[in-house]
C-alpha cells in the first residue's frame, strides 16, 4: 500500500472579496520508504500542499490519503487520533514543550494516546539512542543547542512509528553545521530505515538530500525528478530555476 497519495488536490482561500487559488489540482504519491523535497518560492502553495498531508486542513476538492484511509472523510476527533498515531510532523521552530525534559517530549505522543509509562520509556530511550541523544535526556530544550532541539523533535514524530513524516523546513532556524546534521539524519531515516519523508524546503543545498523533488508554481506540480539527475546543490539549483521560469 502506497503510504501517502494526494489526488488532484484543489485549495482556494479568500482573500477580501477574491478567491485566491492556492493549490490547482496537485497529485503526486509518496512511495514506502521514499524521501521526497517539495520546493517552491514564497505563495507557491508548497506549505498549503504539506499542510493538507497532516490533515491540519481539508482540501476544497481531491483527496489526501495516508495508508489507504481518505483525511477529508475523518471527524475531528478521527484526525486527531489518526495524526497522533500515523502522522510525524516537524516543525521550523521545533515546537518543544520548555518545561519538559528531551526524554519527556519524544514521550508526550504516546502517553496522550493512553500508553503506559512502564512501557513508553523503554522505547523513547531506544529511539533517542538511535538518534544520538542519549546524553540529552534529561536536559530542557534551553540547554540544548538548535541541531540538538530538532533531532528531539524528530525523535517525537517518529516514536509513535508514523506512516509518513513531515518536516516543514526542518533546518531554517540552523546554522550550516546542524543544518547539514539534521539532513543526513533525514536521509539515513529513509535510506536505512525505510522511513517515508515528506520535506518543504526552498534550498536546494537541503532538497539534495532527498531521493526526488517536486516542484510547485503557481499551485501547480510543474516538475519532479530525482535527485541523482542532477549533481549536488548547485547543479539542482539550476534545475530548480529551469522549472520556475
Amino acid at each position: 500500500m502506497t503510504p501517502l497519495v494526494v489526488d488532484n488536490v484543489i485549495k482556494r482561500f479568500r482573500q477580501g472579496d477574491r478567491d485566491v487559488s492556492a493549490l490547482a489540482g496537485v497529485s503526486l504519491d509518496v512511495a514506502e520508504g521514499a524521501f521526497l523535497a517539495v520546493m517552491g518560492a514564497s505563495g507557491s502553495g508548497k506549505s498549503t500542499l504539506l499542510h493538507l498531508m497532516a490533515g491540519l486542513d481539508t482540501p476544497d476538492s481531491g483527496r489526501v490519503v495516508i495508508r489507504g484511509e481518505n483525511l477529508a472523510e475523518m471527524n475531528d476527533r478521527q484526525l486527531t487520533l489518526f495524526r497522533r498515531r500515523h502522522i510525524g510532523l516537524v516543525f521550523q521552530s521545533f515546537n518543544l514543550i520548555p518545561t519538559l525534559t528531551a526524554e519527556e517530549n519524544v514521550a508526550l505522543p504516546l502517553l496522550l494516546d493512553g500508553k503506559r509509562e512502564s512501557d513508553v520509556r523503554p522505547k523513547v530511550r531506544e529511539m533517542m539512542e538511535s538518534l544520538g541523544l542519549t546524553s540529552r535526556l534529561t536536559h530542557r530544550p534551553d540547554a540544548m543547542s538548535g541541531g540538538e532541539q530538532q533531532r528531539v523533535a524528530i525523535a517525537r514524530a517518529l516514536v509513535t512509528d508514523p506512516a509518513v513524516l513531515l518536516a516543514d523546513e526542518p533546518t531554517g532556524n540552523l546554522d550550516s553545521a546542524n543544518s547539514k546534521s539534521v539532513c543526513e539524519l533525514l536521509r539515513d531515516l529513509s535510506n536505512l530505515h525505510n522511513k517515508t519523508i515528506v520535506m518543504v524546503t526552498h534550498e536546494p543545498t537541503v532538497a539534495a538530500y532527498a531521493q526526488e523533488v517536486a516542484v510547485i508554481k503557481d499551485g501547480k506540480l510543474v516538475e519532479r525528478f530525482a535527485t541523482q539527475e542532477t549533481n549536488g546543490g548547485q547543479a539542482l539549483a539550476l534545475r530548480y530555476q529551469e522549472c520556475l521560469r
